[in-house]
């Protein structure tokens, strides 16, 4: 079953229920969350603050006995609306739920069986006062319903909201609230689960509890973790949290404020608290098949980029997240990189996407669903892996080995390049009109400048480091087992040979490294008036592209991330000459620097800040990402540590750059409550997706200066 969800409304309001994008709260997050067995979130929605925290009381078979305490205060001045809270427990096909009632409206508790919690009790305990107080008058309501879907529970609540129901305190004047009617569903939608819902209406302050106890968990169960021995239980937890974050990161034996340690364990915790458990099946399409094929029946745990945008599961984020995760919960960690490892088909490929079931579906645009099983992604899992492997278990190691050489055989098959040692990203889009350049969606930096014509004769720079990385992790992870090395040490040497990388992808006429391929430097998006057609409405006009030199074999110049990165993934060695070329370009304003960060595209770029179609904004074109400053901080520490003639030139870009970065993100963060997906280069403002405690959350190993 779906454990307890929540929803509200403020009457005279909209329904609240899951994170969308634009959704309107002015916060929401979690400020503490060890990702296990404790948690804090806060949410801001108007004068409204929710502040729900959770306790997880290990025991028995199942999981042992969980807690939940909600408080709602109102803020400011003037009448409050009444507010409902709606906590609701769902199964979806599989499981049973039995209500308890009281009073024939007030759903007291739900006993309930299924596979994962086996024999349960949910019992939802009457509203009371803020601290001490006694009970609250609340109105409660009852819902039973069958479910079409978990991802129309939303849709179904809202569909059995009846303005019929009276709010009578005694004394008070009598008002009308939305209540959810006693049984229903969706028309013409067959049930596949079971609903019930709890609605408890009353007037902010108030405290609401829940709890869950396990069956399987009677014989451990000191009491029941409720009232004041849920408060300090919670008391307890957030101590040992505020310990164990200081333990892990040092902020505060760094010197770091008070207010900015506050932000990064919010930023931390959003990504704990982001960790999810999916299942279902990927739609897949195959060079094997012509039609799309639902893939094998999966789970994955995993934690996601932002859970308003992106609340599933993406291959390269999911090394970056693991960086962080890995630092915090080892054990956590790896059990998230084999869930990863374990999505692997017979040929070796992970989809780069995991679109688990129809919840998941539900909230990605139709083009997106479908994985392309000739498509990469970069194998961050094993930036990952390099950092979890000297205190990872033997017997862990062995099992995910075979597994690793698969993928990256695949990838090294799949990916190949026109010569040996060379490397293309698949599944560049195909339709070349449409767009001002290409996307290269396998990369992970989607519509960053690429050969303006795609073809086989490509050599993309940033696969060929990711390689690199990879061989080289694979050796160290055989040597780890006693495993012979090669292969792998033997293709790190090579890829790592910056003789062969010049060769390969220095363009002197750039002063760059850069791709290689089928280019055109005249290109642009014109708008087109298709011909009239006599007897119809005119037709729209199209922004298409105009090639206005045709296109040959050269180097790309597009300066920026991809340019960097012999840098990034730290192959250049510390005395080559093209070091301090690429340490100017990113110290450049005219080029990569900003006060906020490292820029994705060069300011002088002819692609810098372009739209890519009519419909596509710029994206890897000038914004500064959190996971490629975090890799740039990286190389940099390691190059000023480093013997060799550059490396205070390094130095003192890496103290500048720590600088920027972590101000700006803290700087951002305090403005809106949140972390942002990208940042703009002109004013350091979060610009897409937000929360987006995915990598943008790297910069808590920033702030603790753990690469």
């Amino acid at each position: 079953p779906r454990p307890p969800g929540l929803m509200w409304l403020q009457h005279g309001g909209g329904l609240r229920h899951t994170c969308e994008r634009g959704d309107g709260p002015a916060r929401y997050g979690w400020v503490m969350h060890d990702g296990e067995n404790f948690g804090v979130q806060e949410i801001r929605d108007g004068r409204l603050l929710l502040r729900t925290e959770f306790v997880k009381q290990p025991g028995g078979d199942h999981g042992g006995d969980w807690s939940w305490r909600v408080t709602a205060r109102m803020e400011g001045k003037g009448p409050a609306p009444l507010l409902s809270l709606f906590f609701y427990v769902a199964t979806d096909g599989q499981g049973e739920l039995r209500p308890v009632l009281q009073n024939g409206t007030r759903l007291a508790a739900v006993e309930g069986t299924s596979e994962e919690l086996g024999n349960f009790t949910l019992t939802f305990l009457p509203a009371t006062g803020e601290g001490e107080e006694g009970p609250k008058y609340a109105s409660y309501n009852f819902l039973a319903a069958g479910v079409p879907g978990l991802h129309r529970l939303t849709d179904l609540v809202q569909h059995s909201l009846r303005d019929t129901s009276l709010f009578s305190p005694p004394g008070r004047p009598r008002r009308h609230y939305l209540a959810v009617s006693g049984t229903g569903g969706l028309p013409g939608e067959p049930p596949r689960g079971q609903l019930l819902l709890h609605q408890v209406t009353l007037e902010a302050p108030a405290v609401l509890e829940v709890v869950l106890e396990s069956g399987s968990a009677a014989g451990a169960r000191r009491g029941r973790l409720a009232g004041q021995a849920l408060g300090a239980a919670l008391a307890r937890h957030a101590a040992a949290f505020e310990r164990r974050f200081e333990d892990t990161f040092g902020l505060g034996a760094r010197g770091v404020t008070l207010p900015q340690r506050r932000f990064a364990q919010a930023a931390l915790s959003e990504l704990l608290g982001g960790l999810g458990f999916f299942h279902g099946r990927s739609l897949l399409r195959s060079e094997h098949h012509s039609d799309p094929l639902p893939g094998p029946e999966a789970a994955l745990l995993t934690a996601v980029p932002s859970r308003s945008c992106f609340p599933r599961g993406f291959l390269w984020d999911e090394g970056f997240h693991l960086l962080l995760l890995g630092r915090w919960a080892p054990a956590l960690a790896r059990d998230v990189l084999a869930h990863w490892l374990d999505l692997m088909n017979a040929d070796g490929w992970i989809p780069r996407e995991q679109i688990l079931g129809e919840e998941a579906r539900a909230r990605v645009p139709p083009e997106f669903v479908l994985q392309h099983s000739e498509t990469a992604n970069p194998p961050t899992l094993l930036l990952a892996l390099e950092r979890l492997l000297p205190d990872a278990p033997l017997p862990y190691l062995r099992r995910l080995f075979p597994r690793l050489r698969a993928w990256f055989s695949w990838l090294n098959r799949t990916q190949a390049g026109p010569e040996p040692l060379t490397f293309r990203w698949r599944g560049r889009d195909t339709d070349a009109e449409r767009f001002l350049n290409p996307k290269t969606l396998a990369s992970g930096l989607d519509d960053y400048p690429r050969a303006s014509h795609p073809s086989e004769q490509e050599r993309h720079l940033d696969l060929r480091c990711w390689m690199a990385l990879g061989a080289r992790v694979l050796a160290a992870l055989a040597e780890r087992l006693g495993e012979p090395p090669e292969p792998y040490s033997d293709m790190a040497l090579a890829l790592s040979d910056n003789t062969l990388l010049e060769r390969h992808h220095w363009a002197p006429e750039l002063g760059a490294f850069a791709d290689f391929g089928n280019h055109s430097t005249a290109v642009a998006l014109r708008w087109h008036h298709p011909a009239p057609v006599p007897g119809r409405a005119p037709p729209a006009p199209q922004l298409r592209r105009e090639v206005q030199e045709a296109p040959r074999p050269r180097f790309v110049g597009a300066l920026g991330y991809v340019s960097l990165f012999p840098l990034l993934l730290q192959l250049l060695r510390a005395d080559s000459p093209r070091l301090p070329v690429l340490l100017g370009a990113m110290r450049s304003e005219a080029q990569l620097w900003t006060p906020f960060g490292l820029r994705s595209l060069a300011r002088d770029s002819p692609w810098y800040l372009q739209r890519n179609t009519e419909h596509d904004p710029p994206y890897w074109r000038g914004s500064i990402w959190v996971n490629m400053n975090f890799l740039a901080l990286r190389a940099l520490h390691r190059y000023a540590r480093t013997a060799g003639p550059h490396r205070e030139q390094a130095a003192q870009l890496y103290r500048e750059l720590h600088h920027n970065l972590v101000t700006n993100v803290f700087r951002q963060h305090k403005a809106t409550g949140f972390l942002w997906e990208h940042y703009r280069d002109s004013d350091g403002v979060g610009q897409g997706c937000h929360p987006f405690a995915g990598w943008s959350a790297l910069v808590v190993l920033a702030m603790a200066e753990d690469y």
